[in-house]
């Protein structure tokens, strides 16, 4: 197999805890295709479905919906931008932070670990159809 310097995939999912498996077979599915580091690969995929469960837990706070989220990978001249679009509640920018770290507990960490991992993280205003719309970028190394 020929590793990809170029790709752009996407793919609806529905919102819900469940599908986050699906969720993290479809980024792993994506980054066999290109060149970097096994590393690299795990921890874009936990970057990644930590965006998905918290568009699970906040942006519908869990509620059954029939509503999809669509993920979308590209990479191009070594800028790999994930993109995120829902229809659940508007974020407040305001709100998005993570626990302190040294609250010893489960949970409430998904926001630092994307912080971590990726170079820059956005929100946007989504168009139409889409309410939110997150940007996660990274810069990678061939």
């Amino acid at each position: 197999m020929v590793a990809l310097r170029q790709i752009s995939e996407q793919r609806d999912f529905a919102v819900s805890s469940a599908s986050l498996k699906d969720v993290r077979s479809f980024s792993r599915e994506v980054f066999e295709k290109v060149n970097i580091d096994q590393d690299l690969k795990d921890e874009l995929v936990l970057a990644i479905a930590e965006a998905a469960q918290n568009i699970v837990k906040h942006a519908y706070q869990g509620e059954d919906t029939e509503d999809k989220m669509e993920i979308k990978i590209s990479l191009n001249n070594g800028e790999l931008e994930i993109g995120f679009f829902d229809k659940g509640r508007p974020v407040d920018k305001e709100n998005v932070r993570h626990r302190k770290i040294d609250d010893v507990k489960p949970g409430g960490l998904g926001t630092f670990f994307i912080q971590q991992i990726m170079d820059a993280v956005v929100f946007k205003e989504g168009e139409k159809p889409w309410i939110n719309h997150l940007i996660l970028t990274k810069k990678i190394n061939y």
